[in-house]
């Protein structure tokens, strides 16, 4: 790689940059709301009061209601609250008329490693766990869904879209379904908000996790919106705060950040990915070219600017490393899971070999992304599982 060139990121589903804007009102707030909201000094009201907005920016961007937004430290945290807590809360609830069976709830093998940890957590306290079957691109069918609740079935969770292959998925039908057997349905929408409309009141989710690094604003701060009247146990206690559902001093500088990066994504819809697609699409005519390549998730329906591919003989983390080499930055799968030998869970539920399954890569485009970058990248890509190809012996080959 030329030391003067510039690096290509198109990485952005692992993670955003933090736009100068979010970094101008974090930066504001570390000068003048360092007190404690929980004060009730000058200084504690001032620290609230900027969390409080920040709150109606969330809640704006999502079109709920500020006291329906609780603050956490994290997507894998408000996915946890929200499968573990709702679950619990709900068997309370339902128990009485199921005390015969397992509480039981409803999820995908396709789902992002937080929303697993939080499943596993609730099957090791006795909870039934069923994972829907999903298509070889990823499709979640309604049918499926229907034929899997149960009278004891006390949540649902599936996510607005996928976080490997960019799937859409259609959550307020999934939503409707779950809501006619009497369960609650969680949606991980962290990879969509802020990049394909989403708004819970529309989509009828009784829960939904966001997540602030993946719109640009600051790592460490995520929230979930629960709807008001559902009953949820929180995982942290000790402390008052987020009306007693989330225990802990808040993080206000990352709360500052995340409100700020809604309030932009909120005045920017629709027209904040435009071109996106597009671009996406070019990116992909041009990689679709190189001789092996393959397409994994649907042709439709997926978020603005994701594409996942495999090259048939390469292994997708030696191509990463010399893409990485190269100047181009991509991954994978989800960044929670790198560093891991293992195939990718998404593209074993596709159905892949565990030898295709290694071959996929994620390319994942965002707001500041040219035209001569995507041209760069796929170049670049060619050459690089070209190389790799010479260089694995046939015999050891993917």
């Amino acid at each position: 790689m030329d030391a003067a060139a510039p690096r290509i990121y198109l990485d952005h589903n692992a993670t955003t940059p933090l736009r100068h804007e979010v970094q101008a009102v974090m930066a504001a707030a570390m000068a003048d709301a360092w007190g404690n909201p929980s004060s009730v000094h000058a200084l504690g009201r001032q620290a609230r009061d900027v969390v409080e907005r920040a709150r109606a920016h969330v809640a704006g961007l999502l079109g709920a209601v500020p006291e329906e937004i609780i603050f956490t430290s994290g997507g894998t945290e408000a996915d946890n609250l929200a499968i573990r807590g709702l679950a619990r809360a709900a068997w309370v609830a339902k128990g009485p008329r199921c005390k015969d069976q397992s509480p039981h709830v409803i999820s995908s093998p396709l789902e992002h490693p937080a929303v697993h940890g939080a499943l596993a957590a609730l099957a090791a306290e006795g909870f039934a766990v069923t994972l829907l079957p999903v298509g070889p691109a990823g499709e979640i069918d309604a049918a499926d869904l229907r034929a899997a609740l149960r009278d004891e079935t006390v949540l649902v969770s599936l996510a607005l879209a996928n976080h490997e292959i960019g799937n859409l998925y259609d959550v307020a039908a999934l939503a409707a379904l779950a809501h006619q057997r009497g369960a609650l349905f969680h949606c991980d929408a962290v990879q969509g908000v802020g990049r394909v409309p989403f708004n819970v009141q529309v989509a009828g989710v009784d829960a939904a996790t966001v997540s602030a690094h993946k719109l640009y604003g600051p790592k460490g701060t995520g929230a979930l919106f629960v709807r008001r009247g559902v009953s949820l146990d929180p995982l942290v206690a000790g402390g008052h705060q987020e009306r007693e559902r989330r225990g802990g001093t808040e993080n206000v500088l990352g709360i500052v950040g995340f409100g700020e990066a809604c309030r932009l994504a909120t005045a920017e819809a629709p027209g904040g990915m435009a071109g996106t697609t597009e671009l996406r699409d070019r990116l992909e005519r041009q990689l679709l070219d190189v001789p092996g390549a393959r397409l994994h998730g649907l042709l439709s329906e997926r978020v603005p600017g994701t594409t996942n591919l495999g090259f048939e003989g390469a292994d997708g983390q030696l191509v990463l490393i010399g893409l990485d080499l190269e100047g181009v930055c991509v991954s994978t799968g989800a960044a929670c899971t790198s560093g891991t030998l293992e195939p990718s869970p998404v593209m074993l539920a596709l159905g892949l070999s565990p030898a295709r399954a290694r071959e996929a890569l994620r390319f994942s485009l965002g707001r500041s992304t040219t035209a001569a970058e995507v041209d760069r990248a796929a170049a670049v890509t060619g050459q690089v599982v070209s190389r790799v190809r010479a260089a694995t012996p046939v015999a050891i080959r993917p």
